[in-house]
């Protein structure tokens, strides 16, 4: 279909992926109606109606492109002109090897550059079914907190039933509030990060063995949030389980999880203490921490009474407690095709989580290959999906087809999901040079598909 250039995608939802999406079909020179329901139509998870509100961690995790999956996408999406990305490095903070962000002021930027884009129209409200018929291009990136009456319509169309895990929240504490005679700055192995950090970016709490035994009694014993009668079954992403739930696996979890002790030492006795937990930066001005992977479904009270409990953070004020909400996904190696459009209805596009991606980049990188297709179809273009050796190209693979519908669940991009290297080439590097080696194909491929396949309008 031939348009006269001023015909707009619409893109709904204003979170990562939306966002992403509306700036890559902008920068290509199409129109977008960027839709969010926000602040007419709340979710149980936002606080404002900022575009790109980060609801969960304030961390887009490793920031290492050539030993990290992740770190590979962030490179990759830099390289597509990212919104987010860009946003992320203008605001971020002091993490070790992570790429963490002062949320507040990265929600603001995407959202005034969002603004200022003259291509980009804003328009609040929800929308509550399928799209209208006349809108031939839709991009659906409504994220895990999916509005129920749109659910409905799209599980009404798709026939599918509906996949959903728990996703739950860490809390955040003021800084001023942490004992610092007892916590100190370290990172694991004293690493630096991508701002220049001298590697003191978390403060370690140091639990010894009786503590800790304590604390995970505490925490199975602690009054959980109770769920509703059709959320009962549903599974939690094992990325993101809360503490309590990691607890009850074992007496030993938590100290091969979040609160190892590698790579640490409590400078009160130069040794390693047996346990610890990890407080990150949250904002640019330092006055707020999240504890690192203490994501929760106990109640608030019972989050006070025994977070508190931990050495350093007696006296802790929250400014933000942890919380629990249900995330949606769809089916999408059985429903979406290789450009993620709806098979049983190619007009419309899904991006973001709702695609069964995890992670805040994760998401935002679907949004970017979204808006890049819907702008080459706008065109009547067709741009063939990034190569699979590259990160974006293996995560969307993985959705769209490589992934097992029968037992499909939300994934992190990692390098399990790339095509192995040459027997050659693996012989010659072995282990410790495997993962450098798929990350400089992958963005050399990467660079070879940019460039055959532009973005930019003509």
């Amino acid at each position: 279909m031939s348009h006269d250039g001023t015909t707009p995608v619409h893109v709904i939802g204003g979170g990562l992926a939306g966002s992403e999406a509306a700036w890559q079909l902008a920068r290509a020179g199409v129109p977008v109606v960027l839709h969010e329901m926000r602040p007419l139509r709340r979710t149980e998870a936002h606080g404002t109606d900022g575009m790109a509100e980060l609801v969960c961690s304030n961390s887009f995790r490793s920031d290492d492109a050539f030993h990290n999956a992740v770190g590979l996408l962030h490179e990759e999406m830099r390289r597509c002109d990212s919104l987010i990305l860009a946003a992320a490095d203008a605001h971020k903070l002091p993490a070790g090897g992570a790429l963490a962000v002062d949320r507040v002021a990265f929600s603001r930027t995407v959202t005034a550059r969002l603004e200022a884009e003259p291509l980009i129209t804003i328009a609040r409200g929800e929308i509550a079914d399928l799209p209208p018929a006349d809108w031939d291009q839709v991009i659906l990136a409504t994220g895990p907190l999916t509005s129920p009456a749109l659910a409905e319509a799209i599980h009404r169309l798709t026939g599918e039933e509906s996949l959903a895990f728990f996703d739950a929240i860490a809390p955040i504490v003021y800084k001023e509030s942490i004992d610092l005679e007892q916590a100190w700055f370290q990172s694991r192995y004293d690493k630096g990060g991508p701002s220049g950090s001298d590697g003191a970016d978390y403060i370690n709490c140091p639990l010894d063995r009786t503590q800790y035994e304590a604390f995970v009694a505490a925490l199975l014993a602690g009054e959980k949030t109770e769920f509703k009668d059709w959320e009962a079954d549903t599974p939690y992403f094992e990325g993101c389980l809360p503490i309590e739930v990691m607890a009850a696996r074992g007496p030993e979890t938590l100290r091969y999880g979040p609160m190892k002790p590698v790579g640490l030492t409590d400078p009160r006795t130069g040794r390693r203490p047996y346990a610890v937990v990890q407080l990150r930066q949250d904002n640019a001005l330092g006055t707020l921490y999240n504890i690192v992977g203490f994501q929760t479904k106990l109640k608030y009270a019972e989050q006070v009474r025994i977070f508190r409990t931990i050495p350093g953070l007696e006296q802790a004020e929250f400014a933000r407690l942890g919380g629990l909400h249900r995330n949606t996904f769809l089916n999408s190696p059985r429903l979406l095709d290789s450009r993620l459009r709806l098979r049983a209805q190619p007009r419309l596009r899904f991006a973001g989580q709702i695609t069964g991606v995890e992670g805040y980049v994760e998401s935002a990188a679907i949004g970017l290959l979204a808006g890049r297709f819907a702008a080459a179809e706008r065109r009547d273009a067709d741009l063939p999906p990034p190569p699979p050796t590259t990160a974006l190209g293996a995560l969307l693979g993985h959705i769209t087809g490589g992934a097992d519908a029968r037992s499909f669940q939300p994934m992190n991009v990692n390098f399990g999901l790339f095509p192995p290297l040459p027997e050659a080439i693996t012989g010659r590097k072995g282990r410790t040079q495997r993962k450098p080696a798929l990350a400089t194909r992958a963005l050399a491929d990467l660079d070879r598909w940019l460039s055959a396949v532009p973005a930019a309008a003509e």
